[in-house]
Parts: structure tokens; C-alpha cells; sequence
């Protein structure tokens, strides 16, 4: 594809579009993108970069006054040991060891370079740029460059401090949210601003959830700067399998998880959202809110587990415009989705979304190079599936029952 790779990164203060969902003033944008990082060879999702930022690039997404195009700067091994120990950073960095053919099985099973994690050639490059991608949008986000930052190659919610997992390499999730965490400058050392990490992915955010994960909540502490809060599917033996994936009336009220039986439908989603999540970002009201927007719960996807759609109420458009629409920044990653026509679609779907101008569903996919990769419909729309919702009343009543309580915990954690 052809990328505009505009490095100037002073932002467009002399933009006259309206934005509702701001207050009036043109919502800025950030976008992470880069030729080396839509040359990504992941093994996983191989190509779905490059469909993902073609189709973005040629619905005309880019050119919108009110977005900016930033190359991303690749993580240096100081932001990745951040998180990650050194030897697993050392390994992974370590060109020699971008290849199947030269890793050892002891090595491999080591730092989890084997089966749904292969080494791959450019896996050291691959490592640095997209930790970089989610680095740098909290950066900008930081610096107030934006009011939201886009890096879709970001979302790696599964890797973890010592070992690759579940198709993720690095944990640039985590990475960015510690990013945040920080003080923006030396003058204000004692700001310290809450982060809400928001996963829509079909699978539980193990990673990101144990690594903010705060037992021991309670006394007169002072209150957890990150709360983290998965959406999921949940059935016995679905990956990963993590304890922290179903909640528990005595669970951390800072690490809330919502897990969701089969067949997961817009209506199903737009009931929780209004019961449980928009009560947890209000008990919460953090400065910043990470996404990570996973497609691998839409219809069509190979895992085929819900019915989940692009749009109407409780749609993942619906879902994502509802979190543009609260205060402060927000950070927005990838993550899983293995129809890469229907991710790309969605991605395509949620940046227009995070412009403030959502396409409409029936828009056609422009002619360029991937054309016939979306047939046979040749447009932006991904549909909901027909499944059962094993979602019931029952089942929902229970789980907001729980959650609900932990949200309860959390308001009065925060309000001390």
C-alpha cells in the first residue's frame, strides 16, 4: 500500500468541523502507522496489517483534517525491560533467533516460542515496532497532541513478563498503560492519573489483568491507578485459562471481568454495558481509557463463538462511540480477529467512528488492490450472526449481580 508517512507531528489547531461528541471542537486524532509496521509478518494474522491500513488509506480516513499520521519510534529495550524481563527482551531482540530453524526446543519452550508463538523472520524488528506503536500514542496522548491515539497493530493482551503467548510477542498493552501511569513531566511528580483498560477481545485479557491485579485492596491505602475490565467469552478449557477470568464476590473490584456464554449478541452487549461497564468508568473516572478492540468476537470470525456485529445499539461501533464519548484521552489498540477482510472492516468502521464521522455500514469498499478479498458483500457492513444467545436473563442477572457489587467496592474505594 501507500503509505502518507507525514512525520511532521504538529497537530492542526485550524479545523472547522464540528464535533458532538467533544464539545463542539474538532475531536484530534492520532494514527500509528508506518511501511515497517504494515509489513508485519505475524504468523497469526499474516497480511491483516497491510488489508487493515489499505482499506483505512483508501476509504479516505486519512486525509480527514482532523486526524495526524505518526511513524511509530521503535521501543528501545529500557521501555521493553519496563515489563518484560531481560532475558525474554535479549532473546526476542536477538536477530539470530528470528528464525524456526536456528531456536532450540529448550529455548523455545523457555521464553514460549513454540506452537501458537513460532519465532518468525523479523520477529526482533516485529518486537520493538508495535510495543513501540501503543509507546507512542500514549506519548502523544501525554504530550496533549491528541485526544485520541490510534495504533491497530497494538493489543498483544496475552504475552507475558517471561514468555510469549497466545500470538503475542510483547506486551504493549501493558507497557503503554505504565506509560501513562507516569508523570508526563518532572514539574508534576505527584499526579498520578487513573487508567481504565477496556478489553472488548473474545478472550479473557489474562496479561493485562494479573499485571494490575491488586489483592489487597482495603484500609485506608491509597486507591489502585488502574482499573482493568474484560469482556469475554467463558467456557471450560476456552483460552486462556486464568482464575481472574470469572468473578468472584471477594474479587479485586479493580480487576473486573464479564464473561459472556456463547452466542453473544448487540443486545447482550448493549445490557451490560449500561448495567456494568458505563457504572464502572463512571465509579472510576479515569484521565485515560485504554481499548482494546479485538474482532474476533464478530460473526464471521473462525472461531465463530458470538453473533456480535459492527452496528446498532450494542454493537461494537455503538460500543466504541460510547467510550468516545467520555472525558478524557483514550488509547486505542487492536487485537485478536482472524477474518482479516472482517477486521479490517471494523478497524476502517471504528477509526471513521473515532473522527466523530461514522460511515455509513452500506458504504462500498473502494476499488484498490484488496478489492476482492471482501466479497461477496463488497461493503463496510459485518452482520450479526444467527446463533442462539445463551446469554439469558438468568445467566445476566447473576453476573451483574456480582459485578455489579465489585463496581459497588470500587465507588467506595474511590471515594475515601
Amino acid at each position: 500500500m501507500d503509505v502518507d508517512e507525514n512525520n511532521d507531528n504538529d497537530v492542526d489547531e485550524n479545523n472547522d468541523n464540528d464535533d458532538d461528541g467533544n464539545d463542539g471542537a474538532p475531536r484530534r486524532v492520532a494514527f500509528i502507522l508506518s511501511k515497517e509496521l504494515v509489513s508485519s509478518l505475524l504468523p497469526s494474522n499474516r497480511m491483516r496489517s497491510n488489508l487493515s491500513h489499505s482499506l483505512i488509506s483508501s476509504l479516505g480516513l486519512l486525509k480527514a483534517p482532523s486526524i495526524k499520521v505518526y511513524k511509530p519510534v521503535p521501543a528501545t529495550r529500557k521501555d521493553l525491560v519496563a515489563y518484560h524481563t531481560p532475558d525474554y527482551v535479549d532473546h526476542v531482540l536477538d536477530p539470530v533467533n528470528s528464525s524456526r530453524d536456528v531456536v532450540s526446543s529448550s529455548e523455545g519452550d523457555e521464553f514460549g516460542l513454540e506452537d501458537d508463538c513460532p519465532p518468525f523472520y523479523g520477529l526482533h524488528a516485529y518486537v520493538p515496532l508495535v510495543a513501540g506503536a501503543s509507546l507512542t500514542a500514549a506519548d502523544i496522548l501525554k504530550k496533549d497532541a491528541a485526544d485520541v491515539s490510534i495504533a491497530w497493530d497494538g493489543g498483544r493482551h496475552h504475552a507475558q513478563k517471561s514468555h510469549a503467548s497466545g500470538f503475542c510477542y510483547v506486551a504493549d498493552c501493558i507497557l503503554a498503560t505504565l506509560s501513562l501511569k507516569r508523570p508526563s513531566s518532572p514539574s508534576s511528580p505527584l499526579r498520578r492519573p487513573k487508567i481504565m483498560y477496556l478489553d472488548l477481545d473474545l478472550h479473557f485479557s489474562d496479561a493485562v489483568s494479573h499485571a494490575f491485579h491488586t489483592p489487597a485492596v482495603g484500609g485506608g491505602g491509597v486507591s489502585p491507578q488502574v482499573l482493568t475490565l474484560s469482556i469475554h467469552h467463558t467456557s471450560p478449557g476456552f483460552f486462556p485459562l486464568s482464575p481472574l477470568s470469572t468473578p468472584l464476590p471477594t474479587s479485586d473490584p479493580f480487576t473486573l471481568s464479564i464473561p459472556l456464554l456463547p452466542g453473544a449478541s448487540s443486545p447482550t452487549f448493549h445490557r451490560i454495558w449500561t448495567t456494568l461497564v458505563e457504572p464502572a468508568h463512571k465509579a472510576f473516572s479515569p484521565e485515560y481509557v485504554v481499548v482494546q478492540c479485538g474482532v474476533d468476537g464478530l460473526a464471521g470470525d473462525p472461531y465463530g463463538v458470538f453473533n456480535w456485529c459492527l452496528g446498532g445499539e450494542g454493537g461494537l461501533g455503538w460500543c466504541v462511540g460510547r467510550v468516545m464519548g467520555w472525558e478524557g484521552k483514550k488509547l486505542v489498540v487492536g487485537g485478536g480477529g482472524y477474518n482479516s477482510p472482517n477486521a479490517a472492516r471494523a478497524w476502517a468502521y471504528l477509526t471513521s467512528i473515532a473522527l466523530a464521522r461514522p460511515l455509513p455500514l452500506d458504504t462500498p469498499i473502494p476499488d484498490h488492490p484488496a478489492f476482492p478479498q471482501y466479497a461477496p458483500s463488497f461493503t463496510l457492513d459485518v452482520p450479526a450472526g444467527n446463533m442462539r444467545d445463551m446469554n439469558t436473563d438468568e445467566y445476566l442477572r447473576e453476573v451483574e449481580g456480582v459485578v455489579g457489587g465489585l463496581i459497588g467496592r470500587m465507588g467506595d474505594v474511590m471515594g475515601r
